[in-house]
């Protein structure tokens, strides 16, 4: 099968601001965050490549979905910093963190299901830079999930678990993300599904995206990324390349029972 056409979102990764080579795409500096008074996040330290997929590894409620939620400026830090291609997020609005490029496909696809197919796909092309380029992007979200462009008159309600989750990353996708956040994406996804959206986060990376990956399917999503950390009790207690991380004593009895 032939690589889709997605030049349009090389170009949203790319495009004003480039990232630098030698600049990680992503970087979090001793994040503190929590909610009220409890601290969640304790000196945080993760930093991503551009181009690369980095995998969170954790528990539920080892903090994942925070520090995606912290990035995003839904919840504002205690102490640290958040750096954005070398540009500093900390202390933005949640829209305006998106404008820059950090865009986040959340957990349970927060879909509109009462709207067509097409009409949450373009909510995601909200900020001015996108919404220029929405109809390319649009096409080359279809070019990626295909059933998407042939049921786009749909409501989000008749689609099955797996079509809803390609429209939650399609509608991300459309805000041309410099650095895509992925909150378990493959929950609750039959394994044919699981495989069709893995192949489909792997031709995204293709085109140079910096993908931000929580996931509870930690085999496969480790076999995929270039780099991952293990997040417990709101720190992080272990990183290493995928296959470093696969081969890990701990990890292996924590997370794969072997």
């Amino acid at each position: 099968m032939s690589m889709p056409a997605l030049d349009n979102l090389a170009a949203g990764a790319s495009a004003s601001k480039a990232f630098a080579r030698d600049v990680p795409a992503l970087e979090v500096k001793d994040l503190w965050s929590g909610y009220g008074e409890q601290d969640v996040l304790r000196g945080i330290d993760i930093s991503l490549k551009p181009g690369s997929i980095v995998a969170l590894i954790g528990a539920n409620g080892a903090g994942k979905s925070t520090l995606l939620r912290t990035i995003s400026g839904l919840i504002r830090p205690r102490r640290g910093e958040i750096r954005l291609g070398g540009e500093v997020l900390s202390g933005l609005a949640p829209h305006r963190i998106v404008e820059r490029g950090f865009v986040q496909s959340p957990e349970g696809k927060q879909l509109f299901l009462d709207m067509s197919i097409r009409e949450n796909l373009l909510v995601g092309a909200a900020n001015p830079r996108a919404r220029a380029r929405r109809q390319e992007t649009l096409e080359e979200v279809f070019d990626l999930f295909p059933i998407l462009k042939e049921r786009q008159a749909y409501n989000a309600s008749t689609l099955s678990g797996g079509q809803q989750q390609m429209v939650a990353v399609g509608r991300a996708l459309m805000a041309l993300p410099r650095v895509l956040a992925l909150d378990e994406p493959s929950l609750g996804l039959a394994p044919i599904m699981v495989d069709r959206l893995f192949e489909s986060i792997a031709r995204i990376r293709e085109r140079d995206l910096t993908i931000l990956i929580i996931e509870q399917n930690v085999f496969q999503v480790l076999e995929m990324a270039d780099y991952g950390y293990v997040l417990e009790n709101g720190a992080v207690t272990l990183s290493g390349t995928g296959p470093d991380l696969l081969a890990n004593d701990h990890l292996r009895a924590s997370y794969l029972g072997l």
